[in-house]
């Protein structure tokens, strides 16, 4: 438990010194940076902005796992939901290679 607690700490101070030398904040938001944030107007302790981040890390995995399952084979059931999900995709992306 003291180690993992230990790392997230860790980890969390390396996302705070970035979010403190990057120039455009708007390609670095997330929820850990949003905790941060939170933490710095006084809005939550350090130990909130850990522990969410842990729970974030154990928890999302799972349910992320699950939920995208669902939605998967929901996708399947439905040709025509994943034929109008594909012409968005490609009215928005155009020719470019799809990205993370």
């Amino acid at each position: 438990r003291k180690d993992l607690k230990g790392a997230m700490e860790i980890l969390i101070e390396q996302k705070r010194q970035k979010l403190s030398t990057v120039e455009k904040l708007d390609e670095h938001m997330d929820f850990a940076s949003q905790l941060i944030f939170a933490q710095n107007r006084g809005d939550l302790t350090a130990e909130n902005v850990n522990q969410c981040v842990l729970e974030m890390m154990i928890a999302a995995p799972d349910t992320l796992s699950v939920t995208l399952f669902f939605m998967l084979i929901l996708i399947a059931e439905h040709p025509t939901v994943e034929e109008e999900m594909m012409r968005e995709i490609e009215s928005v992306v155009g020719k470019q290679e799809l990205q993370s």
